[in-house]
């Protein structure tokens, strides 16, 4: 008799799939508390879908969690289809659900920060951007204008960002007639906030820059980053645009408590050199946070 092969369980995914739907219920909980907390009770509003279920309980007293989920349906059946299958549907109605539904339960439920406009409009913005980054990182989405604008790249190529800022726009537009343009203004706080927010919740804190210098003296700077810096530094081969000389190019990536040592190390090496430096949101390697396969 032939032995039937024993499948073997994969931990690892399992383990990574636990980890996204525990991200995707902390991070909806979130935004549900924030919206309770902070936006409400002081009239803000929401961009996209959820400011729609705003305006809608600010004129006729509806459920903003109910009329969330219910103006999702409809568009969470379109990305089903069109925008991205189960993979993506599951986890945008598994996370649209806890939202909603947190929504209407914690109404009333939890303390009403009306007092101070920079308290409720910062700590609105904190808890929304770290609400969405965390069921971002669990690969769901909070559903809403997101999906509009997935379709809409899809369809007409239309770019995905200029998509949600019209969307997002409108939505805070047709506010004003009915909360009247100071909370429609503390709403654009509110949104900056949890814009940033959601990077640093996505990318990780800006902890590092990436530093790339030009210089008639790559050799004796390379040697100085190396030796007092102890960071690794990659040569490039570049060629001046208009002179069509060839010559070295330096990149390296430091912490950002080294930026002011190395900014020195070069003024005293080369001041003529030509040095750009930009923010490293995330930096995965020998020196910094090991690679992983994980989010």
């Amino acid at each position: 008799m032939r032995r039937r092969k024993t499948r073997r369980i994969d931990w690892r995914r399992w383990t990574r799939i636990v980890r996204d739907y525990l991200l995707i219920t902390v991070g909806a909980l979130i935004v549900a508390a924030g919206t309770d907390m902070f936006l409400v009770p002081n009239r803000v509003v929401s961009a996209g879908v959820t400011g729609l279920a705003m305006i809608a309980h600010y004129l006729l007293g509806t459920p903003v969690g109910l009329v969330t989920l219910l103006l999702n349906l409809p568009l969470f059946a379109a990305g089903l289809r069109w925008a991205g299958g189960w993979s993506f549907g599951l986890r945008t109605a598994y996370a649209v659900v806890v939202m909603t539904v947190g929504i209407d339960l914690m109404a009333g439920r939890v303390p009403e920060v009306t007092s101070d406009a920079f308290i409720y409009t910062l700590f609105g913005g904190l808890l929304d951007g770290i609400g969405i980054g965390l069921v971002l990182r669990g690969h769901g989405t909070t559903g809403g204008t997101d999906i509009i604008a997935r379709l809409l790249h899809r369809w007409r190529r239309l770019p995905y960002g200029q998509v949600l800022l019209v969307s997002n726009t409108l939505v805070l537009l047709a506010a004003i007639p009915v909360v009247g343009l100071v909370p429609v203004l503390y709403a654009l706080v509110v949104n900056y906030v949890s814009s940033r927010v959601i990077d640093v919740v996505q990318q990780g804190p800006s902890y590092a820059r990436a530093v790339t210098i030009v210089s008639a003296h790559p050799d004796r700077i390379r040697a100085a980053l190396l030796k007092e810096l102890d960071r690794g530094v990659t040569v490039l081969e570049g060629r001046g645009g208009y002179t069509g000389s060839p010559y070295e190019i330096l990149f390296c990536v430091v912490a950002r408590s080294q930026l002011d040592r190395l900014k020195q190390i070069i003024a005293q090496t080369d001041p003529a050199a030509f040095v750009v430096i930009t923010e490293a949101h995330e930096v995965l390697g020998e020196g910094f946070r090991p690679m992983t396969g994980e989010a």
